[in-house]
């Protein structure tokens, strides 16, 4: 039995083993592990987070609430493009907001079971407080690589109350020389006005889902603070967007079968372009902005990092705003998106690696094209002097690849000068494609499609070759455009 049927398997044994033991109401998306009890809060309104999954080790991020569903969509929205709503009162009570989530402070822990039911793993009790939005972060630490887990979440709202559940299950990464295939899906910028589904929020999600992806890669802009309904021009109203996006339904299936690794943009930190020194946002600081990321996404060390997942495949996943020089500063050696010491960091642990193929996952583009007016990405010519450096070193390593976020449509590109190839995934929805003309293909264009989707890489063996595949695909999953490549 291969990795992932092996993963499949124990999955259904632990929702049989959930459906005998504890007699709730199983929700009924098949593995998604909600078990529903109709008690009092803490909720988990927003979900969870399975996250950072490595050989032995994740990190687990969930909010407690005190609702037990999100404030309903009431506004309807102009019909062009990211649907902004109409007649939003940005003044009002954010509790009263469409997609509002009121936290409550409580008691969270996890306890992780391995394939024979064993628990391997349970947490402290930690307490979720409003300093940190009622957010909590478990580390767990001790696992095995390539096996699979569930995972159960337990909230009570003091020592002596009744605790409420959520459960999900995930696989960690194999050993660095198991030869196992593996399958990832990655997408970007999503706007919680720019959702296709009425009830589930986006189709992207619910098509990944399908997919049965090993993690996603979330390629930046999660939200976006500088978008009406609200603006985000204080932190209150920052919160909410992350309320608010992690209420949607099709995201919380998705999130608890499917580990996320995140990196953040612009719009997930203060506005467009935004960089250390810019701003404020109204009253909302970059400084405040990366206090909220970090509140919301779960990473143990540096925001940059990289996972090795078998024989196969290592990946890298940057920081582009955490460090990066000044839009305005004059181009040269000095000036840098990434920093010093994350390139240090970046081409020593490449260097290292000897997996067949390598992947670059990145927020903004490295070789494009993209538009002119675009000052903040490796593609243009205000870091020309960085990007030149990069799309070279990049080019030299063998089977590397860049797959990146920020752009509005979805293409396949390929440098002239060095032949590095890119992947732009596009936007989670069809109501965010926006920024390109249909018609104007340029050299660099292997594929260009102005839609929203995702991008799902396959790494797998061929007769006894490692072939990686990308595949570009709509909201619904199906498939637009295809590259593969042999190791």
């Amino acid at each position: 039995m291969n990795f992932n049927n092996r993963r499949d398997f124990f999955k259904k044994i632990f929702t049989g083993l959930l459906t005998f033991a504890v007699a709730p109401k199983i929700a009924s998306k098949a593995n998604s592990f909600t078990i529903k009890m109709d008690t009092e809060g803490p909720f988990f309104t927003n979900g969870f987070k399975i996250a950072e999954v490595d050989t032995k080790t994740s990190m687990l991020w969930t909010r407690l609430c005190a609702q037990a569903e999100p404030n309903p969509v009431r506004h309807e929205r102009i019909e062009k493009v990211f649907r902004h709503p109409i007649d939003f009162d940005e003044n009002q009570e954010v509790s009263k907001m469409d997609g509002a989530v009121a936290g409550t402070e409580g008691l969270v822990r996890a306890i992780v079971k391995d394939k024979q039911g064993r628990v391997v793993f349970t947490s402290d009790w930690k307490k979720a407080s409003a300093e940190n939005d009622f957010t909590a972060q478990i580390p767990v630490k001790g696992l095995k690589p390539g096996h699979a887990y569930q995972i159960e979440l337990e909230a009570k709202s003091t020592a002596s109350r009744k605790v409420n559940y959520e459960s999900g299950a995930f696989s960690t990464a194999p050993g660095k020389n198991d030869k196992v295939p593996v399958l990832i899906t990655t997408s970007t910028c999503q706007y919680f006005w720019s959702f296709d589904d009425k009830k589930r929020g986006f189709h992207t999600y619910d098509s990944m889902t399908k997919l049965n992806p090993d993690f996603f890669v979330h390629t930046g802009d999660y939200i976006y603070y500088d978008k009406p309904g609200p603006l985000a021009k204080n932190i209150e109203k920052a919160r909410h967007k992350w309320h608010a996006m992690n209420g949607w339904p099709s995201l919380r299936d998705f999130f608890k079968k499917v580990p996320i690794y995140m990196i953040k943009d612009d719009h997930d930190v203060l506005k467009d372009d935004a960089y250390l020194g810019k701003g404020p946002y109204g009253d909302l600081t970059f400084q405040d902005g990366v206090k909220l990321w970090y509140e919301n996404v779960p990473i143990d060390d540096k925001p940059y990092r990289t996972v090795r997942w078998g024989k196969d495949l290592q990946f890298w996943m940057v920081e582009g705003r955490e460090y990066r020089s000044a839009n305005d500063m004059e181009d040269g050696v000095e000036k840098s998106i990434w920093g010093k010491e994350q390139i240090d960091w970046f081409t020593k642990s490449v260097a290292e690696s000897d997996a067949t193929f390598k992947l670059l996952f990145t927020a903004t583009p490295i070789v494009g094209p993209d538009r002119e007016k675009k000052k903040d990405n490796h593609s243009n010519s205000n870091f020309s002097h960085e990007g030149e450096w990069l799309r070279r070193y990049l080019s030299s390593q063998k089977n590397m690849f860049v797959v990146n976020g920020d752009r509005h449509w979805q293409y396949v590109s390929k440098d002239a000068e060095t032949g590095l190839m890119e992947f732009g995934s596009g936007p989670v929805s069809d109501y965010h494609v926006q920024g390109w003309d249909k018609g104007d293909v340029r050299p660099e264009h292997q594929y260009l499609n102005l839609i929203g989707g995702f991008l799902s890489i396959h790494v797998d063996r061929k007769s006894g070759k490692p072939k990686i595949s990308f595949k570009h695909r709509d909201v619904f999953g199906k498939e637009m455009h295809e590259e593969s490549f042999i190791g």
